[in-house]
């Protein structure tokens, strides 16, 4: 009631000379926010601990001042928020297994001492990342992007003393080598090579024809790019990035073909991706001898966490068994359902995703059916979650990794353990068409500078006397606000 004799207070007032103006709307709004946000504040607090909104899992940290690079919403979007520090925190998965670790035995022909702190401490992450049972489970998200940073790490480490930012093609192999016997003595899969795609030649610079420092440092503005990449943001860098952009540049003025594509002599350069990557693993090995090894690792895995967040991780074979069962169907249906869970069974039967990856894996399937004549969202009456399209494994009933970087945990009475992001049900989203294109989790730009509060005001018709007016009363409110 008392709210009520309020508003007809201001209904009264002298403001409504001027009545249907910008300037008493927003008075009266003024009025009426305080106790509003009172009670929506109110109503968070109380259910902050276990969030099961879909409009609320759907908001990520920003970083920063701005907001610009929240998620947007993906019919539903489903991604989930990093807890409030006062929360408990995503559960932890224990293996219990305490790795062996034993002497490797090197080749001796590797002149770095791999004892040494800064290259020592990275190689014991890579051990944990890729830790034997779990390499090939976490090898898309943890364990590659992990091998590949150390690589780029020693190749920098290797020239600190020196003006080479590669090996030679001898030095690489036998370095390369020690390296994997090291990580397996330290417990992990020595058959990290072939499960990350990476060589002994990734350390030589391949094609690259800049291979130096001095000739590195003439050619490109060293200044700018370890800059751009001394401090990643994580959340910024996926969606308007500035270190990634920095090394591209950088391998492009180091390949000498910078000016080629200045002409839009693009024909030529579809067939010298890897002239390219070999040159970008030259400005990763610069990036390393400038930057500490944990600066260096931070940034790489960023870049890494970027680029695999953008596809699905999972092959979808042609789910004609399901679009058969599931076509026509309008309710609940068990032979539907049991056909859809036993495709979708089969398939995550591989790897442990992101959940980001998941959301673009439910779509895609989700495009496919449709595809197929599946209209209905039979995603809700099969009660299928995004954690679904993630392996079930070691008695886990469905995980998803974070979107962010994350490393496999050693600890010496519990062993390893990884941390999974969901421990609640989230429904997968069904597609709105059947056509997938790929997804954003970027919230667009601001395509405008914010205005002054007074100019803003004026261009919704108030005065320079109802802006003024304006802002003592909203000082007013909110000192009345605050006392009571």
């Amino acid at each position: 009631m008392g709210g009520y004799q309020d508003a007809n207070y201001y209904r009264v007032s002298p403001c409504l000379i001027v009545v249907g103006s910008w300037c008493c709307r927003l008075i009266l709004f003024v009025i009426w926010l305080p106790t509003f946000l009172h009670v929506t504040a109110q109503e968070s607090h109380a259910d902050h601990r276990r969030t099961t909104s879909l409009v609320e899992l759907a908001k990520e940290p920003t970083s920063g001042d701005s907001g610009l690079f929240d998620p947007i919403e993906i019919s539903p979007s489903v991604i989930p928020k990093v807890p409030f520090p006062t929360e408990s925190v995503p559960p932890m998965y224990p293996i219990p297994y305490v790795p062996t670790r034993y002497e490797p035995v090197l080749t001796g022909k590797c002149p770095v001492n791999f004892s040494r702190p800064e290259i020592s401490n990275i190689l014991d992450k890579a051990a944990f990342d890729c830790f034997g049972p779990l390499a090939s489970l976490v090898g898309n998200v943890v364990c590659c992007p992990q091998f590949s940073s150390l690589i780029h790490i020693f190749q920098g480490f290797f020239g600190m003393k020196s003006n080479n930012l590669v090996l030679s093609n001898a030095v690489a192999d036998h370095c390369f080598s020690d390296i994997v016997s090291i990580l397996a003595s330290r417990g992990a899969n020595n058959t990290i090579p072939t499960l990350c795609s990476i060589k002994s030649s990734n350390l030589t610079g391949g094609s690259c024809p800049v291979k130096n420092d001095s000739t590195f440092e003439r050619t490109v503005n060293t200044s700018k790019l370890v800059e751009a990449c001394r401090t990643v943001d994580p959340l910024k860098e996926c969606c308007r990035p500035v270190c990634r952009p920095a090394i591209m540049d950088a391998a492009l003025q180091i390949s000498g073909r910078q000016m080629m594509i200045n002409n839009d002599n693009m024909a030529g350069e579809m067939n010298h991706t890897d002239y390219l990557n070999d040159c970008k693993g030259v400005v990763y090995s610069y990036l390393s001898k400038q930057l500490s090894s944990e600066v260096a690792n931070k940034a790489f895995r960023i870049l890494s966490a970027c680029k695999v967040n953008k596809v699905c991780p999972l092959t979808f074979k042609e789910p004609s068994d399901v679009i058969a069962v599931c076509k026509n169907v309008a309710a609940p249906s068990p032979t539907c359902c049991s056909s859809l869970n036993t495709y979708i069974a089969e398939t995550q039967q591989k790897i442990l995703i992101t959940n980001k990856q998941a959301i673009i894996c439910a779509t895609q399937f989700g495009s496919m059916l449709r595809g197929g004549g599946v209209m209905t969202n039979v995603y809700e009456l099969c009660d299928v979650d995004l954690k679904d399209f993630s392996i079930q494994a070691f008695g886990v009933q469905g995980c998803l990794l974070r979107s962010l970087p994350g490393d496999v945990i050693f600890d010496n009475s519990s062993g390893v353990s990884f941390t999974c992001d969901l421990s609640d049900n989230i429904a997968a989203p069904w597609p709105s068409s059947s056509s997938f294109t790929s997804l954003s989790f970027c919230a667009p730009e601001m395509s405008l500078p914010a205005l002054p509060i007074s100019q803003s005001l004026k261009n919704i018709g108030c005065n320079s006397a109802g802006v003024g007016f304006l802002v003592i009363f909203t000082f007013f409110v909110s000192i009345v606000v605050l006392r009571f």
